[in-house]
């Protein structure tokens, strides 16, 4: 089982390292929300399901007001927790219906990485860019390294990068991730802001 260290926080780092599902839903969550709090919301999911580790199946059963309401917390899983208990089950439902509710599913076959990041594309919520980051996250740290996985994560599976939640292993490289993000920010800021002018 893999020791990750993408909450900064022991239960819900550990929960990730042995349920793939946390760690996609963690992956779905990171967007306009810190990294931190977007991959901790697994446990905190799992804690007011009830359950130790997190189920497609349920999660795609489940009362879409009441997931919603689980979502709002407190505290809230997503800045969004309307939208994005939407996108959770949605999620959730392609893997009941394709990979029979396991997120393994989608690797299990031994695709190359090419084909696994056109199935990670393929799930709801799931743009090239996040399906890129999580091909790298599971590269990295998960063991999933099927042949090619790295040219098909892009910049993102290149070895040593700093620029993704695939390379946060501790509070050093969350800091390095961070910085990498607001540069890229104000260069592409830089960038409208010259264009406008």
């Amino acid at each position: 089982m893999p020791t990750l260290r993408i909450a900064q926080d022991d239960a819900a780092d550990e929960l990730l390292g042995r349920d793939p599902l946390a760690l996609l839903i963690g992956m779905l969550l990171d967007q306009q929300f810190p990294m931190e709090r977007a991959f901790g919301a697994p446990r905190l999911l799992a804690d007011r399901l009830g359950v130790d580790t997190l189920s497609a199946e349920q999660i795609a059963a489940t009362d879409p007001e009441e997931l919603v309401r689980l979502f709002q917390g407190p505290p809230a899983l997503h800045r969004y927790p309307g939208s994005m208990a939407g996108r959770a089950q949605e999620v959730c439902r392609a893997l009941v219906e394709q990979y029979d509710g396991q997120v393994a599913g989608l690797w299990a076959d031994g695709p190359d990485g090419a084909t696994l990041l056109k199935r990670l594309n393929a799930l709801p919520g799931f743009g090239a860019q996040k399906s890129k980051i999580f091909l790298a996250l599971l590269g990295k740290q998960y063991g999933v390294t099927p042949p090619g996985w790295r040219e098909a994560a892009g910049d993102y599976g290149a070895d040593g990068s700093r620029r993704s939640v695939a390379d946060i292993t501790g509070p050093e490289s969350l800091a390095e991730v961070r910085a990498f993000k607001q540069e890229q920010k104000q260069a592409a800021k830089a960038a409208r802001q010259a264009s406008a002018g």
